[in-house]
């Protein structure tokens, strides 16, 4: 252990090591509270497009008399820029760094949900929602590798779960927009597009001051920046006159730090030898909870009216039910340190199918809501661990990459589920439904308790070498 632990790899600046050791002895605090509402905001927002589709469909279904496919074609529209979108961040993020990919992706996401309000049919509106999911998807991907470079690993996992949480909050604040304005105007789907874009603007302009990933700068030979990030970090323990833990009794593994390649090489670097395992069971995980999520939340009010209810009143139930995320998520934060990530969300995934078959077998309204709610609750609890759990699985090399691809390829999932929702609801009917769902989430469960690897309590580099 002592000869790794001291060891460079060829080509890396003699500080390197010491750099990652300092990183890595910072204990949670404001730099790092600074840099979860940074990007937990940026989540908020990113739920927050993502959700508010499920509230436009059923206005503009009656808006331009919409057949039931072309409403699954439109309520697909998020998911193919969002496969896009994590593709091509998390492969640049690697190449052209973290922070550049973020704060371009928020750009192309904030206008493309204004142009998206001035539709004037629903072929515009589709290709503006395609667009602006090109920006949530590229942000999405990025978001979660780039600050998990930051902490300390006995805090990474709640942090990342924490910061993932913030998405409940953009449902949350996208179905009441569903409640209040969407329905209290003529024009209230464009006016909710326009309200999600004027806060974003301001994020823009605030994380301009977001430091790169150290990580990242040591990957690039750009040794230098990457220590004088970590200084200003360390510069706010000092101010206040807090003693910080000597550097050089951590722990890390020198074989986990890889120059990172050209695109060709870091995708196949994710089924290497080392890693095919790895990437199977993540692609398996991001499509089964991909596909179960939104193919529950982008129709959960369309089929409660198609229950009976009113538009109205199926948005007060969607309400209720888009609460429960916000338990969701930072319970299973809570947990990811506790059970390990693997294990929670193997958890979580099957309290979700449990709660998927009941709700399959719901028949008033009472029933569908309190069983939608515990569905809502188990499967952004399994993002809480998703989010936290794909980016520590790859080496800094390509963890961007790692973790872009695999939120892409979830979004075939994502894709498909308004899609086949929407063609094979009429002959499967509200049973078969969240029956599919039921075994689409056990199906991720076994994949991960098969393939998946626990990394609690471990750094980024201890896990790249597989300690």
């Amino acid at each position: 252990m002592t000869d790794r632990t001291d060891a460079l790899l060829p080509g890396f600046a003699e500080g390197d090591l010491d750099t990652l050791k300092r990183l890595e002895r910072l204990p949670f605090s404001k730099p790092h509270l600074r840099l979860l509402f940074m990007g937990g905001l940026g989540y908020t927002f990113d739920g927050m497009d993502a959700a508010l589709i499920a509230f436009i469909l059923a206005p503009a279904m009656k808006l331009w008399s919409l057949s039931t496919g072309q409403t699954g074609v439109l309520g697909s529209s998020l998911m193919i820029g969002y496969l896009v979108g994590a593709f091509t961040a998390g492969t640049l993020g690697d190449l052209i760094g973290r922070r550049k990919v973020m704060m371009y992706a928020l750009f192309v996401y904030t206008f493309a949900t204004l142009f998206a309000a001035c539709s004037m049919n629903w072929q515009f509106l589709f290709w503006s929602r395609v667009v602006a999911g090109f920006g949530v998807g590229a942000e999405s991907a990025i978001i979660a590798p780039f600050l998990s470079e930051f902490v300390q690993s006995k805090y990474r996992g709640r942090f990342i779960g924490s910061l993932s949480g913030f998405f409940s909050f953009g449902f949350v604040f996208a179905a009441l927009l569903g409640y209040f304005i969407v329905p209290a105007f003529a024009q209230g789907w464009r006016i909710a597009q326009v309200i999600t874009f004027l806060p974003i603007v301001m994020l823009l302009w605030w994380r301009r001051s977001l430091p790169e990933s150290p990580r990242w700068l040591m990957q690039r030979g750009r040794s230098a920046e990457a220590a004088l990030v970590v200084d200003q970090m360390e510069s706010f323990y000092l101010k206040r006159g807090e003693t910080l833990a000597p550097y050089q009794d951590v722990q890390i593994p020198a074989m986990g730090i890889r120059r990172t390649g050209n695109l060709y090489q870091n995708l196949a670097a994710l089924w290497s030898k080392d890693l095919a395992r790895t990437s199977l069971m993540l692609w398996i995980l991001w499509m089964a909870i991909t596909f179960s999520y939104y193919g529950f939340f982008t129709w959960i009010p369309t089929l409660l009216v198609k229950q009976g209810m009113t538009i109205t009143k199926s948005f007060g139930y969607s309400l209720i039910i888009y609460l429960a995320q916000i338990p969701g998520y930072y319970s299973a934060a809570f947990l990811t340190e506790r059970l390990d990530r693997k294990w929670t969300i193997v958890l979580y995934l099957l309290l979700g199918g449990v709660a998927a078959f009941f709700l399959s077998g719901a028949r008033d309204a009472a029933a569908i809501t309190m069983s939608g709610f515990c569905l809502s609750f188990f499967m952004n609890g399994t993002y809480a661990g998703i989010y936290a759990y794909t980016p520590e699985l790859y080496p800094t090399s390509i963890r961007s990459t790692g973790t872009g691809v695999a939120s892409s390829f979830g979004r075939v999932g994502g894709l498909a589920a308004p899609l086949i929702i929407g063609f094979t609801y009429a002959r499967i009917g509200f049973v078969g439904v969240f029956t599919m769902t039921t075994c689409v989430l056990v199906l991720g469960a076994l994949a991960v308790a098969i393939l998946g690897m626990s990394t609690a309590g471990k750094s980024l580099e201890q896990i790249a070498a597989k300690e």
